[in-house]
């Protein structure tokens, strides 16, 4: 059974019954906090929240989400759960801002294993099984095409076609050979600063090579950072690391996160990132090794 929830409700208005129902329906906590647009950190440190943000946190009764709202956006920001899904304990949560630059956000907020999560949704799904569908990367779609899963087992961890935990996908590769030489012990899979995946065997090929730092945390080319040289010699000190993008990623073994049960890769399987880092909200996240 799904549920289509309605009317947008506006932020300033406060009336915050109708998304904290919406959240219900699925079993989830919502609590929205309006933020002063600047505020004292310490004793200097002046912050400015540029956006809302949308967050999970805890306390004496469990998880809850929070969206946190600041002070010069309560004029001009609607939300909205646009459907969820009590079953699946899933719902696809709508963030719409108006004004010079208006923009939609979409958000797929539920229940996954031990956890509550929040993923940016890439695209123009309206509904959940829409918003799951997006955040499948082309080659997990075409792996459930061949091997023709059926649509009741498309978002399972497990099926004919991938093996899933969390925001990681792994497709399998049971003809591919490795060297021993190539083979990476206990490495970490990580999407940003989060809590990473410790997987037993990793093996990475091809990719390109890019230089990172805070002020270009997807990364620079070659040609592309000495061009920033020329133009700022002074970005030289900021701190750079030369590390590769988007590569390929193969795992075997066991694949453990404190969030998620432990699977076990007999063979090797390719490895892929839901498509979150392809929304606007997610911008600034790239898939870096």
């Amino acid at each position: 059974m799904c549920v289509l929830l309605g009317p947008v409700f506006k932020i300033q208005h406060m009336n915050t019954q109708t998304i904290e129902s919406g959240f219900a329906r699925v079993g989830a906590r919502l609590k929205v906090r309006e933020i002063p647009s600047r505020w004292r950190q310490g004793d200097r440190t002046w912050i400015n929240p540029a956006d809302y943000s949308l967050d999970i946190r805890r306390d004496v009764n469990g998880e809850f989400f929070e969206l946190r709202v600041p002070t010069h956006l309560s004029d001009s920001l609607d939300v909205t759960v646009m459907q969820s899904e009590p079953k699946q304990r899933h719902l696809l949560l709508f963030v719409r801002k108006t004004g010079d630059q208006p923009q939609l956000d979409r958000f797929l907020c539920g229940h996954d294993e031990r956890e509550w999560f929040i993923a940016a949704v890439p695209g123009g799904a309206s509904s959940v099984r829409q918003a799951m569908d997006a955040l499948q990367p082309a080659p997990v779609r075409q792996a459930l095409a061949s091997n023709k899963v059926p649509a009741k087992k498309r978002y399972t961890r497990k099926n004919r076609a991938f093996r899933r935990q969390g925001e990681w996908f792994f497709i399998p590769e049971p003809s591919l050979a490795v060297d021993d030489k190539l083979i990476l012990r206990d490495e970490p899979l990580r999407r940003g600063a989060g809590k990473p995946h410790m997987v037993e065997q990793l093996f990475r090929t091809g990719g390109e090579t890019v230089h990172v730092c805070s002020q270009h945390p997807n990364g620079l080319l070659p040609a592309e950072y000495q061009r920033l040289l020329k133009a700022n010699p002074n970005a030289a000190f900021w701190g750079w690391r030369v590390m590769r993008r988007d590569m390929g990623v193969y795992a075997r073994g066991a694949v453990s996160h404190s969030d998620h049960a432990t699977i076990t890769l007999p063979f090797w399987h390719r490895v892929l990132m839901n498509t979150e880092t392809q929304s606007r909200t997610m911008a600034n996240v790239a898939f870096l090794d």
